[in-house]
């Protein structure tokens, strides 16, 4: 099985892909947030305390300083300049060119970079109807409250969205919220002598009692309100013409652009495309992700309510069910197991069903695996020593040795209560079930990691497999503790090396050979986890990748009939997306998450992480609760869940990468301290009994 997984290394160019990838996503949230005024909102502008030059309160909207100082203009008589500040919009804007094109008038559109880039093909129509086109900053910002970046940023991001969407360069700049022109005064009067200092002309508007007949430039936002008064205005006898800014004051409004900006504006027009798309994109997806999330975790609590509810009515003990006594055989696959091979095996002895032949498979240890398990002394137990192949060839070897037709298959670190293997064989009373899958619990929880695993086993395997039996759909038998029919197994054609999964891949084998697969949470069996992060990563690496290949190598189920059916559209489906899907996506949305809460509502993010936090607590202490295992546990969970999940996300995007490249993953072999025995009270008599 080694042979046929190796490769040499593991891909890597996709880790680096991941750390570009985050943080530009991030960053592209950050600009779609400024541009959406949900980052640096706030309006902070101070009171006027200097004011502006006579020449320019007292002068004409429009603006201009140069060598000869202040200059200002007025449009002439019976002149109206109809300006329009922000859009352009979907909505108002058409509406307002088209009222323009009926009477046959020119006005001059102040617009937002912002909106320029989302909407560049309304920006070309305002240019191709003959309309001139103004800056009105990138966002909108008051200017005079902003620092030297942002400054510079609001009026060159524009420029650079105009160039992309028209290919121009504006002289002309409306400052946001400047209405006449004394009120460009403090601070704002400061911004706008840096602007005109940059060549731009300033465009006030006149007061709104300054009639028509003496010229005058009117400004107007893009709406409703605005639309009606545009409609009255062109309809005033006072009037003889309407014109542009630029056309009314003489100015030259435009400057040529290069290759240069035109490409770099219509990068910025791309940029902000992906940017919105990708927050709506994830809008969408936290709100589905969390909707699934929350209905999972109802699920697993409503069929867990519903698995113990049907334990009395359809498992040994009722009337109709016989109670199994039928010998048992006993496999433990080991490779280079010393450490716990010898607590594995007395706790089997131990054992209250008395019908036991157990064989431990010894596939090439280089270690003291075998020695141990014959120095036990028991006739009952046989040792196969054999080359090196892996886990999958030492099951086939035993099941070749076994003398029953009831087979329990053990990992080399797990230790049985005295009952376990008595509650696992009970249900194959029912003919129709070919496999159970017993209890597994975290034997060494000493760690802070092994800890957050105790959790992952009550919380997310345990509960997972009461939910499985209900649906019918069971998905893995764990290798360190289940029972089997040998019947079934041969007809499966014994157990596959086609995955790294080797338990996955022989329980989905079984339900499309059409037997059921159950849980028994009574057969209770404790396993030592790992407790260094690399450890861990390396197993569940394997258990994911082997997972995922067991999944693609039974995809078909999906179609089939009866019970391979069930199990396909059911299993395989909720595999797909709560094991692979989801948390591939974990780490765009855990950035999505933080944006929301840096920089939208903070308040509403913080509550929805903690509400989705509090229902995760309530269902995990039920499941704590169900399988007899102190709640206090739950002090450790907040913290499960903002590191520990990171790394199984990670584990998926690793794994997924993998199956996709089409890599052979190595077998990983964990070190073992058998310590898995930690959480069983004394009176067990392999915990007595001095390890060799």
């Amino acid at each position: 099985m080694r042979a046929r997984h190796k490769q040499s290394r593991d891909p890597r160019g996709h880790w680096l892909l991941l750390i570009l990838v985050l943080p530009a996503m991030f960053a592209a949230l950050l600009f779609e947030g400024w541009t959406n005024h949900e980052v640096d909102a706030a309006d902070t502008r101070s009171a006027c305390t200097s004011p502006a030059p006579d020449a320019v309160a007292r002068g004409g909207p429009v603006i201009g300083i140069n060598r000869n100082g202040v200059q200002t203009a007025s449009m002439p008589a019976r002149t109206v300049a109809l300006t329009f500040d922000g859009g352009p919009d979907l909505v108002w804007t058409p509406r307002l060119l088209d009222l323009l094109r009926k009477h046959r008038a020119r006005a001059t559109f102040f617009l937002l970079g912002s909106q320029a880039a989302r909407h560049p093909d309304l920006v070309r129509r305002i240019r191709a109807e003959g309309h001139e086109i103004g800056s009105n900053t990138y966002t909108g910002a008051v200017l005079g409250e902003t620092s030297a970046f942002r400054f510079s940023a609001e009026l060159d991001l524009t420029q650079s969205a105009l160039a992309g969407a028209a290919g121009l360069r504006t002289n002309l700049l409306r400052m946001p919220r400047t209405t006449s022109p004394d009120t460009l005064c403090g601070r704002e009067w400061t911004a706008a002598r840096r602007a005109t200092a940059q060549g731009y002309v300033l465009v006030a508007a006149d007061k709104a009692s300054r009639r028509p007949a003496q010229g005058t430039v009117r400004q107007f936002s893009q709406t409703a309100t605005a639309y009606r008064e545009t409609e009255k205005l062109l309809g005033d006898p006072g009037a003889d013409r309407f014109t542009t800014v630029s056309a009314g004051a003489q100015l030259t409004p435009y400057e040529r652009v290069s290759d240069v900006e035109r490409w770099s504006g219509t990068a910025l027009i791309r940029a902000a495309w992906l940017g919105r798309a990708f927050s709506r994109a994830m809008t969408w997806t936290l709100g589905v992700a969390g909707a699934l999330g929350v209905l999972r975790l109802l699920l697993l609590v409503h069929f867990a309510r519903a698995h113990v509810r049907r334990l009395e009515r359809s498992r040994p003990g009722a009337p109709w069910l016989r109670e199994v006594t039928e010998p048992v055989t006993v496999l433990v696959p080991a490779y280079n197991e010393e450490a716990g091979i010898e607590a594995t095996v007395r706790s089997l002895l131990a054992s209250d069903y008395p019908l036991l032949q157990i064989i431990v498979i010894d596939d090439g240890s280089t270690d003291r695996t075998a020695e141990l398990a014959e120095g036990v002394g028991d006739a009952r137990v046989m040792v196969i020593r054999k080359a090196n192949a892996g886990k999958a060839a030492a099951l086939n070897t035993g099941l070749r040795y076994a003398g029953h037709d009831i087979l329990v298959m053990v990992d080399a670190d797990t230790v049985f209560e005295p009952d376990a293997v008595h509650h696992l064989v009970q249900p194959l009373a029912h003919p129709a079930v070919g496999a159970v899958s017993g209890n597994t619990k975290v034997g060494n929880r000493r760690s802070l990691l092994a800890k957050w695993q105790h959790l992952e086993y009550c919380f997310g395997f345990n509960l997972d497999r009461r939910m499985f039996e209900v649906l019918e759909c069971m998905t893995t038998v764990p290798g360190a503790i289940g029972a089997f029919r040998r019947d079934a197994l041969a007809g499966v054609g014994g157990v596959s090396d086609d995955t790294l999964a080797e338990d996955t891949d022989l329980t989905m084998a079984l339900w499309r050979a059409g037997w059921r697969v159950l849980y028994e949470e009574s057969a209770v069996a404790w396993t030592e986890v790992p407790t260094s992060l690399r450890q861990l990563w390396r197993q569940r690496y394997r258990w994911c990748f082997g997972t995922i290949q067991a999944m693609w190598k039974h995809r078909g189920a999906v179609l089939e009939t009866g019970v391979a059916g069930r199990f396909g559209r059911r299993g395989l489906t909720y595999l797909a997306v709560f094991q692979v899907a989801l948390p591939l996506l974990a780490p765009v949305i855990d950035v999505f998450a933080l944006y929301g809460v840096l920089f939208l509502d903070p308040i509403a993010s913080a509550g929805v992480w903690f509400a989705f936090m509090s229902v995760q607590l309530l269902c995990a202490g039920y499941a704590l609760r169900l399988d007899g295992e102190r709640v206090r546990t739950l002090w450790w969970m907040p913290f499960q869940l903002v590191v520990y999940r990171q790394l199984m996300y990670l584990v998926v995007i690793q794994s997924v990468v993998a199956a996709v490249l089409g890599s052979r993953l190595k077998w990983q072999i964990m070190k073992r301290s058998g310590t898995a025995a930690e959480q069983i009270g004394d009176p067990a008599p392999y915990k007595s009994v001095p390890m060799r």
